[in-house]
């Protein structure tokens, strides 16, 4: 019998589990063993695992209609293309199947609108530590520390300014410059928002200078602040957006928005087999109708403020480092690099609630950072739960400043909820 997983190639290194089924914020295993999920496919579950709105909509449309060819239109992508507009700045969307695959969209956006607007002006500044997909162009156009390297020779035209540093910014606009592109809350380099005060200094710099302003709400984007998208949250209106992740709810679908002024692809620019197809355009309008939903944002906001308040309780508690974020996007900092052990410990040998059968799955993007992407269904409960197995693993692994014998002892909740 062959060994588990050979025949998949090894691009990153997976644990022993098989996961067989979802519910909610949980996860079962092949071996019987549940997991309480604060990842949820790196803030990809919308409403968590296998929820009854997209199950439905994935039964009724699958017998309908599976995509018709992006060469004609179809239902849901037209009533989901409407609903984001209508409750955004933006004017038109073209849909992918990715977050890279939209992000790459918005640049070739960006450069075609250079070509027609800035004498072929065609470079995009971008982020130190920003991620923004792994195809060549959004490699190059992402800050992640050596990636500028791998996959040689990169694409040109993405130099990098500094993350909170306007200065930084402008010393980079030139005559070739076309647009700025950011994420307004860095993931995958440890969840560092931008401040209100920098994305109003970008906007200004792109009306001073006549560019295109993008944002990447792959991560941020459908309710993951407590906004429907993060430039909600901060105020600022971008020319285009990017959404994935959450849009889909755990299927495979993206989007590249844009205002009216920046929608300038011509036919045959733009293009892909899958794109706007009819079943994932029906999984994403039910989960936008399910987020739009009285009272679901709000709940959604309420959730973030108490997981951000039970990180930073518990990072003075242990003497760790910053507990930041945003809604229901966070970090906390252990200031030590074990974030890959506590992660390996909180999965494989934590009893959370007590029970020896109960483990949870949390998410290191750097070494010493761990990653907190819950459903934007999470209850109270099941953050103080997640809190609980977290100092657990914490105590068992010595982390932080003080020594456990001068801690308050620790109680792992009782009750599974």
């Amino acid at each position: 019998m062959p060994t588990l997983g050979t025949a998949l190639m090894d691009i990153t290194a997976r644990p022993d589990q098989v996961f067989l089924r979802g519910e909610g914020s949980w996860l079962w295993d092949d071996r019987g063993r549940r997991y309480l999920d604060f990842v949820q496919g790196w803030a990809v579950n919308t409403l968590g695992h296998a929820p009854a709105c997209i199950r439905e909509a994935l039964a009724r449309q699958s017998g309908l209609l599976l995509t018709p060819s992006p060469a004609f239109h179809n239902a849901p992508a037209i009533a989901l293309a409407d609903l984001l507009c209508q409750h955004s700045v933006f004017d038109q969307v073209f849909f992918t199947n990715s977050g890279a695959e939209a992000n790459e969209g918005a640049i070739k956006l960006a450069r075609k609108w250079g070509q027609l607007h800035r004498g072929g002006a065609h470079e995009i500044i971008t982020l130190g530590d920003a991620f923004h997909g792994r195809t060549l162009a959004t490699m190059s156009a992402s800050g992640k520390p050596g990636w500028d390297r791998m996959f040689a020779p990169q694409v040109a035209g993405f130099p990098k300014a500094l993350l909170n540093d306007l200065a930084s910014v402008q010393a980079l606009i030139g005559k070739d410059t076309v647009a700025i592109m950011l994420e307004p809350v860095q993931g995958e380099s440890g969840v560092h928002p931008a401040t209100t005060t920098f994305l109003q200094g970008l906007r200004a710099l792109c009306d001073q200078h006549g560019l295109l302003l993008i944002f990447d709400e792959v991560q941020t984007g459908i309710g993951r602040l407590g906004s429907l998208f993060g430039y909600q949250h901060f105020g600022i209106a971008p020319d285009i957006m990017t959404l994935a992740k959450g849009l889909g709810g755990g299927v495979p679908i993206g989007a590249l928005l844009a205002r009216q002024q920046a929608c300038v692809f011509a036919h045959g620019d733009q293009g892909g087999t899958f794109n706007g197809n009819a079943l994932m355009c029906a999984v994403g309008l039910s989960v936008m109708q399910a987020v739009l939903a009285d009272g679901f944002l709000a709940q959604v906001h309420t959730a973030g403020d108490y997981l951000g308040e039970r990180l930073q309780a518990l990072s003075a508690q242990y003497g760790l480092g910053a507990a930041r974020g945003v809604g229901l996007l966070r970090a906390l900092d252990l200031g030590q690099p074990l974030a890959a052990a506590v992660v390996a410990h909180a999965r494989e040998r934590l009893m959370l609630g007590g029970a020896g059968n109960t483990g949870l799955l949390l998410n290191a993007p750097r070494p010493s950072v761990l990653r907190f992407m819950p459903a934007l269904t999470v209850t109270h409960a099941e953050v103080d739960q997640m809190i609980d197995g977290l100092s657990a693993s914490l105590d068992a692994l010595e982390v932080g400043l003080e020594s456990i014998t001068d801690r308050k002892p620790q109680l792992v909740s009782t009750a599974l909820r």
